[in-house]
């Protein structure tokens, strides 16, 4: 049965009140950078942090709507990892997010917000399919045993906002972006993803005049995307995308890389002259996720992608820079 709705508050006439849960992390700082650069009119943003709210609480949850008002929600907050991070925590991965997704959701349907969109994670798709994936093939399979606690509770959002849509006429939407990485990253070596654990080993290889060792044979293929660009994308898609299909948002598919390509441009981008290792005894995780961003391509066929290699470069500047404040 539906709760009644409360009214939603007017926020200095009718201008928008977009509100980013999560908006602390690597997403929500270039987020906040590309608002910051586009100074929009008619937009208050907000971004929340674990600070302003327990988003696995209903009542935490319902509280922070309450304050704020929002008419419109980019919904980024969850407990996130690496592979031996997942590998290690499935349980709580997947109930923890399951607790953020349905306390934000449910809020945003109580509170009558225009639009949601939410951030999924190509880890969502199968493990036994074809390539490229895209957008229809979520739920064709089970996903890789290794993060399949996490890649459960993302795909649960797909199916929440069918239903709130179809239960309640609710414009519920998501996108899936492929490998972020950036400025504001978790470069915490037991607990950080690929670019930025290999930019911290990289780092300490050098100063202590040691190998880098790359865990895993260093052919699994990825395509990555910097957090500059998914912000601008993530953005648009809040103002513009309607649909409530997922939308992949992706580099092209010839911009795959080997992670030992990865590797190599992390080493020229710290100078690093030493020895490149790769420890094969480690799991190599999924060997390639090719994702297709054909669909982003027919609303989008010009957006241009930054270089990887350019983008290593400037987050392995910013990674030197902030050293000592950084979550390492």
């Amino acid at each position: 049965m539906a709760l009644p709705l409360p009214k939603r508050a007017r926020v200095e006439g009718d201008r928008k009140v977009c509100m980013v849960t999560g908006g602390t992390g690597m997403v929500g700082k270039a987020i906040e950078h590309e608002i910051k650069a586009q100074r929009p009119e008619g937009e208050k943003w907000i971004f929340l942090s674990r600070k302003d709210a327990d988003l696995r609480d209903m009542g935490a949850t319902r509280a922070v709507f309450e304050k704020y008002r929002p008419t419109h929600v980019l919904h980024l907050a969850a407990m996130v990892g690496g592979l031996f991070k997942n590998l290690k925590y499935k349980a709580d991965f997947l109930r923890e997010n399951m607790l953020i997704n349905d306390c934000v959701l449910h809020c945003c349907y109580e509170f009558q917000v225009q639009k949601c969109v939410s951030c999924l994670s190509t880890c969502i798709f199968p493990d036994k399919t074809t390539y490229p994936i895209d957008e229809t093939m979520i739920h064709d399979g089970p996903p890789h045993e290794s993060n399949f606690g996490y890649a459960y509770a993302k795909r649960l959002i797909d199916i929440q906002n069918r239903a709130y849509h179809e239960q309640y006429g609710c414009c519920f939407t998501s996108v899936i972006p492929t490998n972020v990485f950036g400025l504001y990253d978790n470069f915490e070596l037991e607990d950080s993803h690929v670019i930025p654990g290999l930019i911290h080993k990289c780092y300490n290889a050098k100063r202590d005049d040691t190998p880098l060792t790359v865990w895993g044979s260093g052919r699994p293929l990825r395509q990555f995307i910097f957090a500059e660009d998914l912000a601008k994308l993530m953005v648009w898609a809040l103002r513009e995308y309607d649909e409530i299909s997922p939308l992949i948002l992706s580099v092209d598919e010839d911009q795959e890389v080997s992670i030992r390509e990865v590797a190599e441009m992390v080493a020229k981008g710290i100078e690093f002259k030493g020895k490149l290792e790769f420890d094969s005894s480690k799991s190599d995780g999924q060997f390639k996720k090719t994702a297709s961003n054909a669909k982003l391509r027919k609303f989008l066929p010009k957006f241009q992608f930054s270089n990887l290699e350019k983008a290593i470069e400037e987050t392995v500047d910013w990674f030197i820079l902030n050293y000592d404040e950084l979550r390492r």
